[in-house]
């Protein structure tokens, strides 16, 4: 998983039982590179952090793209909350799994998703989750959104590790596309291990998808009671789930 040195606002690969190594494809480099270049954001009083993580796997390129625009819907639905420090966090292939800086700005963020394109891979939820309980105690993460269709891990040991960043008070807003039972199944109990949220989304109605990710990040610049405030059905659909 990569992830923010703090002290130097770089990301750092790091791996149980070893680094990986850095893959040499020319877009994998650009990202790098880009996010090598930024300054950390630093939390300011005010300033809610969401990490924002999705499935780049395989067919996921429709999504990915759409999610590269709905960002600046995010960071202008927290604006009026005090703001957003949002990092983008991915995997895709058989061994990649990054995350970017901190950023607080549209414009940074959708640079550094356009430069990645989905590729085929198996699923790799439990390090996503890994990177956010590590995310939780070095940042003060608080509120996570995955976007996927699909698992293809142990479910025990992905609810284990959605228990441990209960326990950090991270909460996870799962958000399933397609009508798999078995990934319904599981997304619904990470949600609800971490008090979090799980809702399906049709690709085919973007501004589905659209509403619910302003709302959670509504949610994570202002918590409960600028969720409340919105007034669009992305938010009663938030609300609603996160009350089961």
């Amino acid at each position: 998983m990569a992830t923010r040195d703090d002290s130097k606002g770089k990301l750092a690969e790091t791996k149980t039982g070893g680094t990986v190594p850095v893959s040499g494809s020319a877009e994998v480099e650009a990202f790098l590179a880009a996010a090598r270049s930024m300054p950390p954001a630093r939390p300011a009083d005010g300033r809610g952090r969401l990490s924002f993580a999705l499935d780049a796997t395989g067919s996921r390129q429709p999504t990915w793209t759409l999610a590269c625009d709905i960002q600046a819907d995010m960071f202008a639905s927290a604006a009026a909350h005090g703001g957003l420090d949002m990092q983008i966090v991915y995997y895709r292939g058989q061994d990649e799994c990054r995350a970017s800086p901190f950023v607080r700005d549209a414009a940074t963020l959708g640079g550094l998703m356009r430069r990645i394109s989905c590729m085929g891979g198996l699923t790799q939820i439990n390090r996503i989750l890994g990177h956010l309980g590590k995310e939780a105690e070095r940042s003060g993460l608080r509120a996570a959104v995955f976007v996927g269709d699909a698992v293809e891990e142990d479910p025990a040991v992905l609810r284990e590790a959605a228990g441990q960043l209960a326990l950090r008070g991270v909460k996870l807003f799962m958000f399933q596309e397609g009508y798999d039972a078995r990934v319904e199944d599981v997304f619904r109990g990470l949600a609800q291990v971490t008090g979090g949220a799980w809702c399906r989304f049709d690709p085919s109605a973007p501004g589905e998808l659209r509403q619910l990710l302003a709302a959670v990040a509504a949610y994570a610049a202002g918590g409960q009671m600028a969720l409340t405030s919105r007034r669009d059905a992305g938010a009663r659909r938030l609300i609603a789930a996160m009350g089961r």
